[in-house]
């Protein structure tokens, strides 16, 4: 789970671990220790898992008392969810030419 560069929001989605860590992180603000309780993975990969979140810009972390609480980040979520909506009108755009074609 090695990141050289900064990872984009769909490759650190693209992880079902990443994907249930930051859908804790989602419900509310939570530490590693609080996250890894309720996944069957290490804290250390927790730990792995929100690094390459933050670098997608999808979570960020402030560290109180001796650990750091993660909270989602929404506007990393702007990019992906403007390109599923751009899919999703496309998509419904061509059923609807489809569906009102007269048979030949």
């Amino acid at each position: 789970m090695r990141t050289t560069a900064r990872a984009d929001a769909w490759t650190a989605l693209a992880d079902p671990t990443r994907r249930a860590v930051l859908a804790r992180v989602a419900e509310c603000p939570r530490s590693v220790e609080q996250i890894a309780e309720t996944l069957p993975v290490s804290r250390p990969a927790v730990s792995q898992h929100l690094r390459v979140l933050s670098e997608a810009n999808l979570v960020t972390a402030r560290r109180e008392g001796r650990c750091r609480v993660y909270r989602l980040q929404p506007d990393g979520l702007r990019g992906p969810r403007a390109e599923l909506e751009r899919f999703w009108s496309q998509a419904l755009a061509n059923f609807k030419r489809i569906t009102e074609e007269k048979p030949t």
